[in-house]
């Protein structure tokens, strides 16, 4: 199985990449279409939809996965299936995503709330139709249970450069809490790449602070 196009999100690493790319609407990523399927008609009709489903590759990972995970919002120690999670270690290393079409260009296309490393191998596209992909009455599992983002604190001052997308981004990203459940240092310090700028941050009591932006080199 062969990618059929390449995305480019502003995450280097997997560290920070939203648990739920929708909850980060300001992300901005580009899907750009390998040669073989550019000028041609793949796209076309695809500008009538507002969404479309992403299948993609954990290329970051290695091949090792186990039967049971501990899901982040179960506070990282109870365990539960691997086909019970969204755990990105999996027998096949594929990831299912809806993300917003921003714009369809003659490359690809333009999406926001994609919760993607950059370089990340799509390997489909499809029209995500609410009509049938939409379950309001759809049970929830353990996933149900209220969610409460952090607060998010920056410094008074941010580099020449940072626009006000950025920062919006920023704070989606880390409302959600990007560090592993199991780790609750309120000393420790953590770094996460949204590029042009690398980002260090702490958690505290509710609220992630951040402590230093700078460019990412």
């Amino acid at each position: 199985m062969q990618p059929v196009a390449i995305l480019h999100s502003p995450f280097a690493e997997k560290f920070g990449v939203p648990r739920q790319g929708n909850l980060a609407p300001h992300v901005r990523s580009r899907v750009v279409l390998e040669p073989t399927f550019r000028g041609t008609d793949c796209l076309r009709g695809l500008e009538g939809f507002s969404h479309v489903w992403l299948i993609w590759g954990f290329h970051c990972n290695g091949s090792e996965w186990h039967p049971t995970v501990r899901p982040p919002r179960l506070g990282g120690n109870a365990r539960v299936g691997v086909f019970a999670s969204r755990s990105p270690f999996r027998p096949n290393g594929l990831g299912l995503s809806v993300v917003k079409m921003v714009s369809v260009e003659a490359d690809g296309i333009v999406v926001s709330g994609a919760d993607m490393v950059d370089g990340t191998p799509i390997y489909d596209i499809k029209p995500y139709v609410p009509y049938s992909d939409a379950i309001p009455e759809a049970a929830s599992g353990f996933t149900a249970a209220p969610w409460e983002p952090l607060a998010v604190q920056l410094p008074p001052q941010l580099p020449a450069g940072t626009t006000p997308d950025w920062v919006a981004a920023l704070r989606e990203t880390l409302a959600q809490d990007p560090r592993p459940a199991y780790q609750n240092d309120p000393q420790r310090v953590y770094h996460l790449i949204l590029k042009p700028f690398e980002v260090s941050f702490r958690v505290e009591d509710g609220t992630c602070m951040v402590t230093e932006v700078h460019r990412y080199e």
